[in-house]
């Protein structure tokens, strides 16, 4: 693992005395992002529902790098509730909230409620690409072959 980037964090009123986003253990990829939603005040997440929830927080990424928002798997795997638009993309320019849409896949209404952890975030660097429109494209043994062409399960 790298050294620590150092990521400026401003806390919204309603966000205020929620965990800061952090790995929960010293190699965990992802930290964890907590839910900014009153105190006392459910969000209930009926099956086949989404909602974008408040994380309470802004942030300023470094240039050349992004924020993805991915599931907690144990969220998916026991609830069915999973990020919308996984993994989602917060840009180094951005200094809005930062906020998750959830979906509710399970078949059972899921309860979020205020420091509840949604989501998790992974930081990760990105490479500028250029595209170079040539006539054709180098040969491959795969070729065009598309989903399910290596026969592989």
């Amino acid at each position: 693992m790298t050294a620590p980037l150092s990521i400026d964090l401003v806390w919204l009123p309603h966000g205020t005395g929620l965990a800061v986003p952090a790995q929960q253990t010293a190699s965990a990829a992802g930290m964890d992002m907590t839910a900014a939603i009153a105190e006392g005040v459910e969000l209930v997440l009926q099956p086949g529902h989404r909602a974008l929830v408040p994380c309470g927080f802004a942030m300023a990424l470094p240039l050349g790098y992004e924020a993805q928002v991915r599931p907690r798997s144990g969220l998916a795997v026991k609830f069915g509730i999973t990020v919308l638009n996984a993994p989602g993309t917060i840009d180094a320019d951005y200094r809005g909230e930062v906020m998750v849409p959830l979906i509710n896949l399970g078949q059972d209404a899921f309860t979020v409620r205020r420091g509840d952890r949604i989501a998790q975030m992974v930081i990760a660097p990105v490479t500028a690409a250029q595209f170079l429109v040539k006539d054709a494209l180098d040969a491959t043994e795969r070729g065009s072959n598309g989903f399910g062409s290596t026969g592989h399960r």
